[in-house]
């Protein structure tokens, strides 16, 4: 049997569930989701094996305009991860306008003369399923895509028909990954990016943007026992930001803490023993080697 495979990006405006996306069709969560912009900060892969055919998807931070070190790194990331790919695919929402920025991912997708798939998310929401009509014929005017899938990463409704449309991208190769292959994360960034999704869903504002997680160990123990030992240190910018990650008397830590130990739980498939520590680093998303340090470029 022939194997085949495609390398595919997903790309998009903040927000508009490019990760969720992602794990919906992994059936695993590798990337985190949270209803604020800017969640996903790096490029994230994901690799799907299922028969002869090994798609290997790249979720990429959501295009928008910079204003800082990082999101100067994070658009560069988007910039790269078209570039290489096989094939991209363009998610948007039912019920919007299109966005300056995806107009400008279209144009890059012209350059590239690379084929895409447009998906259009969150169907669940549009009351008024005509709408749709309108959405799907504005996009279809600007590009040429492979295929237009309307799907629901919530309730998985159109996701059966976007693989079979992403597996039609693929073409005759050798697999590049282990069939086994699930994401080219490390345990440890795995780790704290589910810390991160906690922050950003626990707390307001601006807070959890200017947050960084570090993990500082990250040590299975040699008696049996399938428990791993993690320490962990949130980085934020000002004291004053500190005390509401803490919160009174370690509140807000501990219940940050105690849902990013059950996901790593639930992904690690053992015990988990996490301790986190709070940290002031002033200004670091406009530090090139903090953002460094931290794993960002």
């Amino acid at each position: 049997m022939n194997t085949r495979s495609a390398f595919i990006a997903i790309v998009g405006c903040p927000n508009v569930g490019k990760s969720s996306i992602l794990n919906r069709l992994l059936g695993a969560k590798i990337a985190i989701v949270s209803p604020k912009p800017q969640t996903t900060r790096t490029r994230i892969m994901g690799v799907l094996t299922e028969d002869n055919i090994q798609l290997v998807f790249t979720d990429t931070p959501g295009y928008h305009k910079p204003h800082n070190k990082l999101d100067e790194k994070m658009g560069k990331a988007i910039s790269e991860g078209i570039h290489s790919m096989d094939a991209c695919m363009l998610v948007v929402e039912p019920d919007s306008k299109i966005q300056p920025a995806e107009e400008e991912l279209i144009k890059r997708f012209k350059r590239e003369n690379i084929p895409a798939v447009l998906v259009i998310n969150k169907i669940d929401t549009v009351a008024d399923k005509e709408s749709l009509m309108k959405v799907i014929f504005d996009y279809s005017q600007l590009y040429n895509f492979e295929s237009i899938i309307p799907v629901s990463a919530l309730d998985g409704n159109g996701m059966d028909a976007l693989l079979t449309e992403l597996k039609n991208l693929s073409f005759e190769s050798e697999h590049l990954f282990p069939d086994d292959t699930l994401t080219d994360q490390p345990e440890k960034v795995i780790a704290a990016e589910y810390i991160r999704e906690k922050l950003l869903r626990s707390l307001d504002k601006e807070i959890p943007h200017g947050t960084a997680v570090a993990i500082e160990s990250f040590k299975e123990r040699d008696d049996g026992s399938n428990i791993i030992d993690i320490d962990a240190v949130i980085y934020c910018e000002r004291d004053s930001h500190k005390g509401i990650i803490i919160g009174k008397n370690g509140a807000m830590l501990k219940k940050i803490s105690t849902r990013a130990r059950i996901d790593m739980e639930r992904f690690f498939d053992c015990k988990i023993n996490l301790h986190c520590w709070v940290k002031v680093k002033e200004d670091w998303r406009n530090r090139e080697a903090l953002i460094h340090n931290f794993g960002l470029d």
